[in-house]
C-alpha cells in the first residue's frame, strides 16, 4: 500500500512540475511580464529579457497587455498557446542552455531564457 501512495505522489509531483498550459495569474515561479503595448516593441515587449533561471527552475509570463501573445520557443520545445490579457503560462526548464522564443501572433516581440 505504502509503494502505491509513493507512486500516486511522485506522478503528481511529475505533472505539476510539467505544467505548460495557459492558466490563470500566478506567482509561481520566475516572473516574465509580456508590457503594455508590446506588438509595437522587439526585445522589450517581454521583461526581464533576457529572464535567467537555475536547472529546473520555472518562467511564467503574465500578459500585462491588452490583446493576446504566446511564449514560443524558437526550436519548437514550448508553446504557450494565446495568452489572453491578464492570462499567464509557465514554463519548467529541466536542463541548462539558452532559449530563444517569440510572439506566433507578433513575430517582432523576441525573448531569452538562460537557464544555468
Amino acid at each position: 500500500m505504502n509503494l502505491r501512495i509513493a507512486s500516486v505522489a511522485t506522478l503528481l509531483v511529475l505533472a505539476m512540475g510539467c505544467s505548460s498550459s495557459p492558466s490563470a495569474p500566478t506567482t509561481t515561479g520566475t516572473p516574465v511580464s509580456i508590457v503594455s503595448g508590446s506588438s509595437d516593441l522587439t526585445t522589450t515587449a517581454y521583461n526581464p529579457n533576457p529572464v535567467s533561471v537555475a536547472v529546473g527552475g520555472t518562467v511564467t509570463w503574465m500578459n500585462n497587455d491588452n490583446t493576446a501573445h504566446t511564449s514560443t520557443a524558437d526550436n519548437g520545445s514550448w508553446n504557450s498557446g494565446s495568452i489572453s490579457p491578464g492570462g499567464s503560462f509557465s514554463m519548467t526548464f529541466p536542463a541548462a542552455g539558452t532559449f530563444t522564443y517569440h510572439c506566433t501572433i507578433h513575430p517582432g516581440m523576441i525573448g531569452t531564457v538562460n537557464v544555468h
